[in-house]
């Protein structure tokens, strides 16, 4: 990658971490006192801390955080909640959350994976532990992906 274009790319990946906290933290609020509530908090502290990493390593390589693409994804985010599906509370819209998540959690999970690829050409990357947070984002993804499958069932 080149430096514009990793710089591009993770700036993309930033601008998806806001939409899934939005989208999180309104997730919480709606499930507030429930086991699922409960389960929704770790997750959005490990998406929270994830977040934190990625900024880190935008930090190490000199990259800014780009306030557009933020923009773009709190509006994105705040338009998809116009969309047919129940309310908050409804089984597609559970569906439709966790489907969202995992979604995004694939492409975090990816993003690590990729830095990982190109490491050896970015040696502010050496130190970080890519294979970790990889590893990481794949038990997320796969946690979510559980719960998208129930919801599913209930649903559909």
């Amino acid at each position: 990658m080149s430096d514009d274009a990793l710089e591009t790319y993770l700036n993309d990946h930033l601008a998806g971490s806001v939409s899934a906290i939005q989208m999180l933290e309104r997730a919480v609020d709606d499930h507030a006192g429930t086991p699922l509530g409960m389960q929704l908090a770790d997750l959005l502290a490990a998406i929270r801390a994830a977040q934190k990493e990625l900024r880190s390593v935008m930090q190490r390589l000199g990259y800014a955080e780009s306030p557009v693409k933020k923009a773009g994804a709190w509006l994105a985010q705040h338009a998809g909640r116009l969309k047919v599906g129940g309310s908050d509370e409804s089984d597609l819209a559970r569906f439709e959350l966790f489907e969202a998540l995992t979604l995004g959690l694939q492409g975090q999970w990816k993003l690590w994976r990729a830095l990982r690829a190109v490491a050896a050409k970015h040696p502010p990357l050496e130190g970080i532990d890519l294979a970790r947070l990889e590893r990481q984002s794949r038990e997320q993804h796969d946690l979510v992906e559980s719960w998208r499958i129930a919801a599913a069932e209930a649903a559909l």
